[in-house]
């Protein structure tokens, strides 16, 4: 494809007064004023015809990509022709076809020295997914710069779209430091828990309700049970998928931060010994998984989160959640990942809650809406900006108070910012478990 540049434009239309002057004054020769565009649309042509070239280019995608992280995607274009033996180094332009799941400036310049050149697209996940790029663009100008010839390429690339394993990874071992983990749960595995762990003779500062008297009549001593923390326990992920959960916050939508915080949190369990599944839904359940344990199954926790699809549905807590307890066959541990903004949804989430606390041990995670908090803080510069300020008001009211229902019914609540989320959660986590209310 061949057009003609900026430049070649504006050549073209700075010969117009020109013409027009000349046939002003020369009206029998006013052919004469179409001497300059013709003499521009030549130079055009000649450009063109000395630019001529064949053009490839590749893309260097990764195997996969973590939402959210900048990506540094490597070019390397090749053009074969008169152009390549310029004493000059040409530029190219490259174009990348725009993909709604990557962000970014997607058109770089490449310097071409003896017909190849390297650059480096800057792109940006912003959902999860599979982005296609398969269309390339690559552009260059004729030595005179007039001409633009224009090549696209063709070709399958995809990059698939994950969530950010290496930062659950980095963060988990973060959180495993900072909490001692492995000391502080050691410690308090025997003595606090709920399972029966051995018997042992009786020492000052053990609970005297511990005393097994029958033992230690037998053994003239006393002797006291002693208890662990409890193990493998049932932690089950509950993500809500639907319309409002899709909205982004911070560049990146909701359920994304609930995905990583799922998987954090699940990494730290299967860690501890715990068996944890997976819950997606909207209008109905989405992605249902069965328990798994250990440290080696967490990439099977990470394939079935990639599942996990954007919905426009409004969200069914009563069919999603009665559906999901029905397959639990013991008590667990459901965190909730939702969000809520008209009290009628609200209140159906409520009384699908309240009916899984009477099996089941719920926390609920959701966002803090600092959008509609910045509203209510700023100071209102035009009469629009009070009505806003009161309608939010009025949203974060009804907000406070479904969380107030919810924990006066018994639940844990977890209210965060949204780059605070996975480890507020991973806290609250351990903290039940050390409870011993797992």
């Amino acid at each position: 494809m061949i057009y003609p540049t900026h430049m070649a434009v504006l050549a073209a239309a700075i010969g117009a007064p020109v013409a027009l002057l000349v046939a002003m004054l020369f009206p029998g020769s006013w052919y004469a004023g179409l001497g300059w565009p013709l003499a521009v649309l030549l130079l055009v042509g000649a450009d063109a015809l000395l630019g001529r070239g064949r053009a490839s280019a590749t893309l260097a995608l990764p195997h996969a990509a973590p939402v959210g992280v900048p990506l540094s995607v490597p070019v390397a274009v090749s053009i074969v022709g008169p152009i390549s033996g310029q004493a000059r180094a040409p530029v190219a332009q490259v174009a990348l076809a725009p993909d709604p799941l990557v962000a970014g400036d997607l058109r770089i310049d490449v310097a071409i020295e003896e017909g190849r050149g390297e650059g480096a697209v800057a792109l940006t996940p912003v959902r999860r997914g599979t982005a296609r790029l398969d269309t390339l663009w690559v552009r260059w100008a004729g030595p005179l710069g007039l001409a633009w010839r224009q090549a696209r390429i063709e070709a399958e690339r995809a990059l698939p779209i994950l969530p950010d394993v290496e930062a659950i990874r980095r963060q988990g071992a973060q959180v495993f430091q900072r909490h001692a983990v492995q000391g502080l749960l050691a410690q308090s595995d025997r003595g606090d828990g709920t399972d029966f762990d051995a018997l042992v003779e009786f020492r000052s500062g053990m609970d005297r309700r511990a005393i097994d008297w029958k033992q230690s009549a037998r053994h003239r001593k006393l002797h006291a049970k002693e208890y662990r923390t409890e193990r493998n326990s049932q932690i089950v992920f509950a993500i809500d998928c639907g319309r409002q959960m899709s909205d982004p916050v911070g560049g990146i939508p909701r359920v994304d931060r609930a995905v990583s915080a799922a998987l954090l949190t699940g990494w730290v369990a299967l860690k501890l010994g715990d068996r944890v599944a997976l819950h997606a839904f909207d209008s109905r359940p989405r992605v249902t998984s069965g328990f798994i344990g250990g440290a080696a199954a967490f990439p099977e926790l990470q394939h079935l989160a990639a599942g996990i699809d954007y919905s426009g549905d409004e969200t069914n807590y009563t069919f999603a959640l009665t559906m999901m307890a029905a397959r639990l066959t013991r008590r667990s541990m459901i965190v909730l990942f939702t969000e809520f903004t008209d009290p009628t949804s609200a209140d159906f989430m409520v009384r699908a809650v309240a009916r899984l606390l009477k099996t089941h041990l719920v926390l609920i995670v959701v966002l803090r809406d600092e959008e509609l908090e910045t509203i209510v803080d700023a100071a209102p510069q035009r009469p629009a900006d009070v009505t806003r300020a009161v309608t939010a008001a009025a949203l974060l009211r009804d907000r406070r108070l479904v969380l107030l229902r919810l924990r006066h019914l018994g639940v844990h609540v977890i209210e965060s910012p949204h780059d605070a989320v996975p480890e507020r959660l991973v806290e609250g986590y351990v903290d039940l478990k050390r409870r011993s209310l797992l």
